[in-house]
């Protein structure tokens, strides 16, 4: 086995921003990032060698977010974001305002949409690479990565978000 380091170091920062991103917890995301690049050297043999490293990596890292989400949720331990923990912002008040909108209007988004938005948006996947990294068709990519845009500016408009409902 030829030593994986050289390949997966460059991709740490991204990592790291993805899992701050989701976590808005600078340790936690430290944890998480570990945790992936456990797995993912603990695992290097089965990994198939013509796949796209960056997006093994990045499904690892996701999957295991999502595992922790449910875990959390199912024991009763998920909280919000203080808004304390926000990154610091130098820039004017109404850009301050704006970000920390932005920030938590994001976090209300489903975390399939969530994770998503923030692959495509933030990492600049294309949306076959998230695609892979989901493990979703192409389509279903597009479609939630539309709803979740729509639902954002929603959120973020002051717009009430409509539920359908069944009426018989």
């Amino acid at each position: 086995m030829a030593d994986p380091g050289p390949l997966i170091e460059p991709l740490i920062p991204a990592l790291r921003r993805y899992a701050y991103a989701l976590l808005r917890d600078h340790t936690a995301a430290d944890d998480l990032v570990q945790d992936t690049l456990e797995r993912a050297l603990l695992h290097w043999s089965s990994r198939r060698n013509d796949g796209d490293l960056r997006a093994w990596l990045f499904a690892i890292l996701r999957n295991l977010h999502v595992s922790r989400h449910r875990q959390a949720l199912r024991r009763g331990t998920v909280v919000g974001i203080d808004e304390e923990e926000l990154p610091e912002i130098t820039a004017g008040q109404d850009i301050v305002l704006e970000t920390r909108d932005v920030l938590a209007a994001v976090d209300q988004l489903p975390e399939e949409q969530k994770s998503l938005l923030l692959l495509v948006g933030v990492e600049d996947f294309s949306y076959e690479e998230a695609a892979k990294v989901l493990d979703v068709p192409i389509g279903t990519v597009m479609s939630r990565l539309s709803r979740a845009r729509r639902r954002l500016r929603s959120i973020v408009d002051g717009d009430r978000v409509t539920l359908l409902r069944r009426v018989k």
